[in-house]
């Protein structure tokens, strides 16, 4: 056996990786999301809504998965067991924390409950472009009002956030349907019951695939099939032509009002069909009363939510403008949030019922979309002054952070200069990557002078591409200017507003 080497001995360097699914967010993200935010926040709490918030983690029966190994609950979640064998799971939305939340306090809690909440959210799927295990959502809920009044006012509030975030009418519409509907139309074509799960659940995802496949392409996945362009090959639902056609009537209804009363007659006689398009047809009457017509809030027979606790009316919000895919395609940019009731979910911890309603933003997704339509960054930030460090002795060091602080507490973002380099060339480049304004420069001379320099980084920047010779280069010292100290703060401020001026005028 041969004797390791020193290299071989070395230990290895570990490996920087970021999780698959997961992002780092710079600073401009960060930012972009807390305007949004604040945006979002102003029309909820307009709206008469309070925020509350949850843990990350909870108990993992809790959030209502329905987990294929009860050993290894971590199907959809991220899951671990507590120091009491108790499985816990990251949330995986913000809704089925909110119903624990009541449930557990709702002898404190004053009814209706209105409630917003912002947060992380994480699924255990496998990623891919543009699907990430975390991802953050802003919900509103209401929680103890049955009537479908609580629904037309999600619709409305999240009509209003979309204008509030800059999205003009034409560009989104909230689309809404209801399960009670769909439920009648699944049972009108012999479709109810719990036996026909598996059915009804084959019929809903060739439902969604609408907007992708138009009602053709829906039409034969309702049927034997449909084959794709690569020839693979979907199975469908397997229904009769008399079947499809009282589908895609429902799902292809365009106005509403001229086709409620053939929508009621095809659900009569059914469970909860005739109850859903009664509570269609008081969300049209109500939004329409308060001023949304069909451009702003539609009612759309094809929206299919997802989630099974949804037992009423179900929402989404669309962006309707185009925008170009990974394939190069011009795509409408689609749904970025969505809702509806789900008057079972709290009572699962109750044993009593419990109406909610509510609607959930995705606020990665809608941060896209507002970039597509350069509805962010308008909140200018502006990179920090330096100042520069011309002496290192104590007295000197005290100087300089005597005047980053003037800057500070005058609301002037500032810096004092942290590297190790002495040269002063150096601290300039660093400014200048920074993107800093302006740079604050006393040496000894100045100190003794009772000055200070403040040279304008933006202005000089702009003249050293205009010099050509000596002459040129002793008037761009107009970049550059001398002041007593205790003129600091005001000149600094006044050379910002001056900068901030061209920058409007420019743009």
């Amino acid at each position: 056996m041969f004797p390791m080497t020193e290299k071989q001995k070395k230990p290895q360097k570990l490996k920087a990786r970021l999780p698959r699914g997961f992002v780092d967010r710079s600073a401009n993200d960060i930012r972009a999301t807390d305007e949004m935010i604040v945006k979002i926040r102003e029309v909820y709490e307009r709206y008469g809504f309070d925020p509350v918030e949850t843990p990350l983690f909870e108990y993992t029966d809790a959030l209502g998965k329905f987990l294929p190994d009860s050993d290894r609950p971590n199907e959809g979640v991220f899951s671990l067991t507590d120091d009491d064998d108790q499985w816990m799971s990251l949330r995986y939305d913000l809704t089925a924390p909110l119903a624990r939340h009541v449930a557990e306090n709702f002898n404190e809690i004053q009814l209706p409950f209105r409630t917003y909440r912002a947060g992380y959210v994480f699924r255990n799927e496998k990623p891919g472009p543009g699907r990430f295990r975390q991802f953050m959502q802003f919900d509103a809920d209401t929680v103890g009002a049955a009537g479908v009044q609580a629904d037309a006012e999600m619709c409305m509030m999240m009509a209003d956030t979309m204008e509030a975030l800059g999205i003009k009418r034409g560009d989104y519409v909230i689309r809404v349907n209801n399960r009670k509907v769909l439920d009648g139309v699944m049972e009108a074509i012999g479709l109810g019951g719990d036996d026909k799960a598996n059915a009804r659940l084959t019929v809903l995802r060739a439902i969604d695939k609408l907007d992708k496949f138009g009602p053709e392409g829906v039409r034969l996945l309702l049927g034997e099939g449909r084959k794709d362009e690569s020839g693979d090959f979907t199975k469908g639902a397997g229904l009769t032509g008399e079947q499809i056609d009282k589908v895609l009537f429902f799902v292809g209804i365009q106005n509403y009002a001229e086709s409620a009363d053939e929508l009621a007659a095809l659900v009569s006689g059914t469970a909860k069909g005739g109850e859903g398009v009664q509570e269609l047809n008081t969300i049209r009457s109500l939004v329409v009363s308060a001023g949304y017509e069909a451009d702003r809030i539609k009612i759309d027979p094809s929206v299919v939510r997802g989630l099974e606790y949804y037992t009423g009316p179900v929402f989404e919000a669309e962006l309707q403008f185009a925008v170009t895919n990974e394939k190069g395609e011009k795509v409408v940019f689609g749904s970025v949030g969505g809702g509806g009731r789900y008057d079972g979910l709290v009572s699962r911890f109750m044993g009593q019922p419990v109406p909610a309603t509510g609607f959930s933003i995705g606020v990665s997704r809608l941060m896209t979309a507002l970039k597509n339509l350069g509805k962010l960054g308008s909140a200018e930030v502006v990179a920090p002054v330096v100042v520069c460090v011309m002496d290192r002795d104590i007295d000197s060091m005290g100087h300089y952070q005597r005047f980053v602080q003037q800057l500070r507490h005058a609301g002037i973002r500032a810096e004092m200069y942290q590297g190790n380099k002495k040269n002063f060339g150096d601290q300039l480049k660093y400014a200048d990557r920074r993107g800093a304004p302006l740079a604050i420069i006393q040496g000894g001379d100045e100190r003794a002078a009772g000055l200070v320099q403040i040279k304008d980084l933006i202005e000089g920047k702009r003249l050293s591409g205009e010099i050509e010779d000596n002459a040129a280069w002793r008037e761009a010292r107009v970049a550059q200017v001398s002041v007593p100290t205790g003129e600091l703060v005001e000149t600094v401020r006044e050379m910002l507003a001056a900068q901030a001026e061209d920058r409007a005028r420019v743009g």
